[in-house]
């Protein structure tokens, strides 16, 4: 609900600045995924991580994450290949994202857990961590190549596949250093340079005024609600949709993805940079004050 929600509200504040069906729709798109790195991060030092609100914020994240990123694929799959061919065409391209779903599904659920133990045994020099990485490349370019979706969701679900490996902690230990050792920085210095604040007009800054109020007000509501209608009480849903606000990592992919195929402007580029930001900045003292009132009552 919250992330239908969102893309909705998203939509909706997007065509009243006179956007394009489309390109509102994909704004909307972009609003919806949640950043979980910076409340996870919050609610660690609050040590509240593994609260009720903290795994239910974790799993509502991750959901809306896997969501966003189905959504974009299925979309960009129809604006580029199936909105000007017909409806066949459209069948053909959902056939062939469904025939990559289960075969990638097939292959990680078992074939990669088993493989990743067999090579961890080679008396190989970190062969575990090229295997790993050969095999990220390979399901992003699969999915782009065979299943007409998005390169993304290809890494996304190498990396759920692997999850299942009892490998996993050594797998991510060996990531983590070339994803923030090079990856991480490059992506992040290659959408810093891909946005100009300067550029952004006075309407851009009232646009990013209206997408804070959605991303905010769309995750009180939808999260809100949800975690009534799951047992929580009033404050702990309160909690929880805030902590559902931050933007990140996801939101930028997308539209960077956006931006390359001329879904949106570098403006509109830029006032999510910008979004990203603010949503970050404002999330940790929110939830400090949420749950240390929650602290004082209880």
């Amino acid at each position: 609900m919250r992330f239908v929600l969102t893309l909705g509200m998203g939509y909706l504040l997007a065509t009243t600045f006179s956007v394009e069906t489309k390109q509102a729709l994909f704004i909307g798109l972009i609003l919806a995924p949640t950043s979980i790195g910076i409340s996870a991060q919050t609610l660690m030092e609050l040590k509240l991580l593994r609260s009720k609100v903290g795994t239910t914020l974790l799993g509502a994240a991750a959901i809306d994450d896997t969501l966003g990123v189905l959504g974009v694929s299925l979309f960009l799959a129809l604006y580029l290949g199936g909105a000007s061919s017909g409806f066949s065409s459209v069948l053909v391209i959902l056939l062939r994202m469904s025939l990559f779903l289960v075969f990638a599904s097939a292959l990680g659920f078992w074939i990669l857990p088993k493989t990743a133990q067999i090579i961890e045994k080679l008396p190989i020099s970190q062969g575990l961590i090229a295997f790993t990485f050969i095999t990220m490349l390979f399901y992003a370019w699969s999915a782009e190549a065979l299943g007409h979706m998005a390169a993304i969701i290809g890494a996304f679900l190498a990396g759920l596949f692997f999850a299942r490996s009892s490998l996993k902690d050594k797998i991510e230990r060996g990531f983590s250093s070339i994803a923030y050792g090079i990856f991480v920085p490059i992506f992040f210095i290659n959408i810093g340079l891909s946005a100009n604040v300067r550029q952004v007009p006075i309407e851009g800054l009232i646009f990013l005024a209206g997408m804070l109020a959605v991303v905010v007000i769309s995750k009180l509501v939808g999260a809100g609600l949800g975690g009534r209608l799951g047992g929580m009480t009033i404050r702990e849903s309160v909690q929880l949709g805030f902590g559902m606000i931050p933007r990140g990592e996801v939101v930028l992919i997308i539209a960077a993805i956006g931006i390359t195929e001329g879904l949106i402007d570098s403006i509109v580029f830029s006032t999510i940079v910008m979004l990203v930001i603010l949503t970050s900045l404002i999330t940790p003292p929110i939830l400090q004050m949420v749950f240390s009132t929650s602290k004082r009552t209880s």
